[in-house]
């Protein structure tokens, strides 16, 4: 076994900006810094390679992977940020950086990222911004926006509302399962000195509707989605076993890292055949598993993607995680916090100082977009799980080799149809403000439907769980400005 080609987690570092006076450069510098603090000092001038997670807080950093080289004068020979923030960057490059590792291209290889959105919030114009809604609005079609589906709130209820109904659950079962996942979640934040906010709750408190506890999007509550508001920053250093044994770096403080696999369903949600499961996160999770010869039954530890309950619901399912195990080491993206595209970097760091105190082997899976992109990978104490050298970890074809041909989208339409997915937005006093229906034709075709708010009685229908709106029928009309419509 070459030492200088097996790679290994030195140091993690995590940061909490509470004071609200960092911004998220000044935060990846500060989670770097405590990474090689970690790692017993002396790191930060080797870095080979350094990998930025893109962030939101601050736009005036197009490329925050320079200012950030500058501001902790080092001048690694690769430095560069991922294209987008996305939920399973910090994955990718855990993997991207165990490869150069594995392959000689570099010895010692950073990954950090931060969110300042509370101190660019403060610094706005009226102390309110939106960072991620106007981010995800700048890449929305014009289709999407008029009913309503721009966010991530606005998307995720769709795989939920569609799962519960292919599930054969009924609503308070599948509310009651979200439920028990996030109280699990809020338990290990309020025990990580590193998480957001670490008050642990109830599950009745997260199935509770109170002004503390608003509606977002049917059906989920304040509780259930990411917390953005964090300025929280997160980092890890990556290199050769045989430079971390030169270095002195004892055993015990060892996370050697493994195999994993990414796929990606198509970008835009109604081009996909189905949004009662995924394809790609189930080759992703399957794949992480069988490239490193484990079962779900050896894994430790998970970090279960947690940006909304259907997440964690379709990778348990995978992986048949039972229901009252942790699904986090971290927190969760409500709880420990949901700094956009970098909080599984907080999940490495918290999966490495899990393994360090016990178990062997841990798995992180994470997710970015709107269910889009899926990468697991697998970190563990066992040396041999690192040994495999370097592998591509795409493993789309697997996921689109069962993939059918989505049904075709129009843009208007008027006559029967059959609810395939829906959800119902709510204004900040808890009110519902409109609602949105994906349609499928009786001979297949796809198609979207307004419901306004003026409508109680669909309102009700779609949201107080005595029937089961998925596969109900209605009809579409379409108004003079294009817009269609929907009734009972």
């Amino acid at each position: 076994m070459d030492e200088s080609k097996i790679p290994v987690i030195v140091g993690v570092g995590q940061i909490n900006d509470r004071e609200e006076r960092l911004n998220s450069v000044e935060l990846m510098a500060a989670a770097l810094r405590n990474a090689d603090a970690d790692a017993s000092g002396g790191w930060l001038n080797w870095i080979d390679a350094l990998d930025v997670v893109a962030q939101l807080s601050f736009p005036e950093f197009a490329d925050a992977s320079a200012p950030l080289a500058q501001m902790l004068h080092i001048a690694p020979r690769h430095c560069a940020q991922t294209r987008y923030p996305m939920g399973d960057s910090p994955v990718a490059l855990l993997n991207q950086a165990a490869n150069r590792i594995a392959s000689g291209e570099a010895e010692i290889c950073a990954v950090a990222g931060g969110e300042a959105l509370r101190t660019a919030a403060k610094r706005a114009a009226g102390g309110k911004r939106d960072a991620v809604r106007e981010s995800a609005a700048r890449a929305t079609r014009e289709g999407r926006a008029r009913y309503g589906i721009v966010a991530p709130t606005d998307v995720y209820p769709f795989y939920e509302n569609a799962c519960r109904a292919a599930w054969g659950q009924t609503l308070a079962e599948a509310q009651r399962e979200s439920a028990e996942i996030w109280a699990g979640l809020s338990q290990v934040a309020a025990g990580n000195p590193n998480a957001w906010l670490r008050n642990a709750v109830s599950a009745e408190q997260i199935l509770e509707v109170s002004p503390t506890n608003r509606p977002i999007a049917f059906p989920y509550t304040k509780l259930m989605v990411a917390n953005a508001s964090v300025n929280q920053g997160a980092a890890f250093i990556v290199t050769s076993l045989a430079r971390a044994r030169k270095a002195g770096i004892p055993e015990a403080r060892l996370v050697y890292i493994g195999r994993g696999a990414a796929a990606r369903e198509p970008g835009d949600v109604l081009a996909r055949d189905r949004v009662d499961r995924s394809l790609s996160l189930e080759a992703s999770l399957r794949s992480a598993l069988a490239f490193n010869d484990l079962t779900s039954a050896d894994l430790d530890h998970v970090e279960l993607y947690s940006c909304f309950p259907v997440m964690p619901k379709l990778a348990r399912r995978i992986i048949d995680w039972p229901l009252d195990k942790p699904m986090t080491v971290f927190g969760g993206l409500t709880f420990g916090g949901g700094p956009v595209g970098n909080y599984m970097s907080h999940a490495v760091a918290s999966m490495a100082e899990a393994l360090r105190s016990n178990g062997t082997h841990g798995l992180l899976f994470g997710n970015g977009g709107f269910a889009t992109t899926s990468h697991s990978i697998i970190i563990s104490r066992d040396p041999s799980i690192a040994s495999q050298g370097p592998q591509d970890p795409s493993v789309q074809a697997e996921a689109d080799a069962s993939r059918p041909p989505p049904p075709p989208l129009l843009d208007t339409y008027s006559g029967v149809g059959e609810i395939d997915n829906y959800t119902v937005f709510y204004d900040r006093d808890g009110a519902a403000k409109s609602g949105v229906i994906v349609g499928k034709t009786p001979n297949g075709e796809r198609f979207l439907a307004y419901v306004p708010r003026e409508d109680s009685e669909l309102i009700a229908f779609l949201t107080d769980g005595a029937l089961e709106p998925v596969g109900s029928v209605g009809k579409a009309t379409t108004d003079a400005e294009g817009v269609n419509h929907w009734r009972l």
